[in-house]
Parts: structure tokens; sequence; C-alpha cells
């Protein structure tokens, strides 16, 4: 099948690397395992982070004259060149989908979306019109994949029925990150990455990667260094993996740790799976977290993980199964969790094992890659029972 891909956040060549572009690489890569032949429609972003009413009329404005291109173009096109699909992924009242809803209402094909999200305080709001502009998207959608089940409640009002809502786990390619779990399981985590960056071999390592940004990543890693800072009676170390503008104020919050913290700086490919292979526990407050690809990285190496159990985060992470989460943004009890793993070399082991498993039984790529061909059968089955 034909699918026009669309993320009006983030498109999938965006330079900046983030989780929300991983997602829709990984979701382009599914579609394709599954069969399909899956391109860009538009790299239009209609992001508007500040809740400016004139930008997003003028946001508007260029998404309605690239629909109207788009569904001439494609009428003139041969018919083997037409989509049989449109797929966004990721709107919301910040960034809305001014083309899918139209194109396909025009061109008379399935329009599916993935990680819409409805948020019904900001009706009336600085977002106002984008938030109007979801909520049709939603409501126009023929299924709706959702990643984060926290979604779901805000969600089903939209649409004439929970089948239309289709659940669908955050997933990775796990293969790579096996291959970490396998290093640890066999005893052969990389010490020359520890001896690299002057960390104790022996002391346990957590590990914590993600952007630096201002914002709710800066206030997970300020809300992690003061975890650790009530824990200086046991052994640890601790690895930072990232980067970006907030960099100085991180590098302030975990001071008063001094040798006792590292930084990789931002890492990607084989160099990142160095770290999660050289770690004993992934450490991540999640202060805002939709659900955390890091989680699922972490978990499919191998790692325990203690996280806080914000959004679609307890839907990743098998709590007392493949890590501890605990009460949001609770620094006691966020330490307590560390803690209790830290003391607990066997526990931690066999956590991390569990994870491991379970991301490659629910959290694969190739499951992913199963249930969306299955929705999009669906949803041109239905479409052409309603035009019969």
């Amino acid at each position: 099948m034909r699918i026009a891909f669309y993320a009006p956040l983030k498109p999938p060549g965006h330079p900046s690397p983030s989780g929300d572009r991983r997602m829709a690489r990984l979701l382009i890569a599914a579609l394709r395992r599954a069969g399909h032949e899956v391109s860009l429609a538009s790299r239009l972003r209609s992001h508007d982070p500040t809740g400016d009413p004139g930008r997003q009329r003028r946001i508007a404005g260029t998404g309605a004259r690239l629909a109207t291109g788009l569904i001439a173009a494609w009428r003139a096109a041969p018919p083997a060149r037409q989509p049989q699909a449109w797929f966004t992924y990721h709107l919301y009242h910040k960034a809305p989908d001014w083309l899918g809803p139209a194109v396909s209402q025009a061109l008379d094909i399935p329009y599916l979306v993935a990680e819409a999200s409805y948020a019904p305080k900001r009706a009336g709001g600085a977002w106002d019109l984008g938030q109007r502009a979801a909520a049709a998207a939603v409501a126009a959608a023929d299924a709706i994949l959702v990643l984060n089940p926290a979604d779901r409640e805000c969600l089903l009002p939209l649409v004439d029925g929970p089948a239309r809502l289709v659940s669908l786990p955050p997933f990775i390619d796990t293969a790579s990150y096996a291959a970490a779990a396998a290093r640890r399981a066999a005893g052969l985590a990389d010490a020359t990455l520890r001896r690299r960056l002057g960390l104790d071999p022996a002391a346990p390592l957590l590990l914590a990667v993600a952007m630096m940004r201002p914002g709710d990543k800066l206030a997970s890693y300020r809300l992690l260094a003061e975890a650790l800072g009530g824990l200086a009676e046991r052994p640890w170390q601790v690895l930072i993996v990232g980067d970006g503008l907030a960099r100085p104020a991180v590098e302030e919050a975990f001071a008063p740790l001094g040798r006792r913290v590292a930084y990789a700086g931002s890492r990607i490919g084989a160099a990142l799976l160095e770290c999660y292979a050289a770690a004993d526990l992934y450490a991540w407050p999640a202060v805002s977290e939709a659900w955390g690809m890091t989680l699922l990285e972490a978990q499919a190496s191998g790692l325990p993980v203690v996280a806080g159990a914000e959004g679609g985060v307890p839907a990743v992470v098998a709590d007392g199964a493949t890590g501890l989460l605990t009460p949001p943004r609770d620094v006691a009890a966020f330490g307590a969790a560390i803690a209790r793993l830290l003391d607990d070399p066997a526990g931690r082991e066999a956590m991390g094992a569990r994870a491991a498993a379970r991301m490659a039984q629910h959290h694969d790529i190739a499951a992913a890659a199963r249930l969306l061909d299955e929705t999009l059968q669906t949803a041109v089955a239905d479409r052409r029972r309603r035009v019969a």
C-alpha cells in the first residue's frame, strides 16, 4: 500500500535528534517492514511553542495552500503514484495537522493518526486554533494509534466508539540493544569505557541518557542529582549521556556529587550501546515524559530501570518486574528506589533479564509492523464497506 507520511511536530529528516524524530523514523521503518511504500508528504512544521495566535493562523494558511497543491498533484498523477492512505504522527494543540484531513477527504483515502493527544483545558486559550484543529483531525481519523495510554481518556469523546482507538505499544528495533544485554550477561560489559572516563571499575554504574534542554529535561536532571545527593553513604557513580543548551545548568546541579559523575556527551549508535553495556542501572525521573524512548532502550539492553510514574511510563516499565516506579517528582521515593537496587545486585540482574525479554516480546518493531499493517487493512476495508 502507498502511504503518505507526515509529522507536523518534527519531520523525520529534522537535524535535531529527539525521541519524536526517532519515533517518526521507526514508524516509517515499521510500515516498510510490513511491505508498504512510504513517502514523506510534507516537511511543514505546524509547531507553535509560544501560543501565538497570529503564527497559528499563518501556519494554517500555509497548510491549506499545501493541501490544495497536494490534492491537485495527486489527482493529476497516474493511479499507481497516488497514495492509498495518509498517516500522521504526533498531532496536538501545539502542532495540529493542517494537511491530512483535507487531503484524505478529497482523495477518499483512509486517514490514520499515531500519538494524537487532546487537552480540553486548552479550549479558548492561546492555542485555541490548534486545539480545534487537533480535535477535528482526531474526529476525522479512521484509526488513532495510541502510544501513551494516558491520552485515551481525552480522545474517546472525540470519536464514535472505542474501536477507533488502537493501542500501539511504543517500540524500537530491539536486536542491537539485545547485543548490549548479551555482553552484560556474559560478564563482558565494556570496562574500557569506565577507564576512559575515569570511573571506578568496581562501583555500580548508574546511567541517564537525555538531551540537556530547559524545561522538563532539566527538571529531571535536577531531581536525579538531588536524589543521588542523599545516597552518599553507598558506593555508586553516574554516567550522563547527552548535551544541549542546558548543559551548564545540568553540570551545576551535579557539581556537589564531585568525581562520582562522568559526562559522555551526545552519543548515538555503537557509542551509545557501549554506555548501555557498561552500566548496571538506568535512572531517570521522567518529568512530563510521554513514555520515554531511552526507557525502552535501557530495558532492551538488559538494564533495570528506576523512573517516575508519569504519563505513559507505567505502560513501558513493569513496576517490580523490569524496574521500580516512584510517585511523580518525589525525590525521596526516587532515591529510595535507587538505593534498593544498589543494595540488591541479584535483584538488579533478574530485573534486567526480564526487561530485555519483555522489550523483545512486546516493544519490538516486528510486533509494531504487524499491528500497523492490520490497522491499515482494517481501515481500508471499513472505508470500502461505507462506500458500498
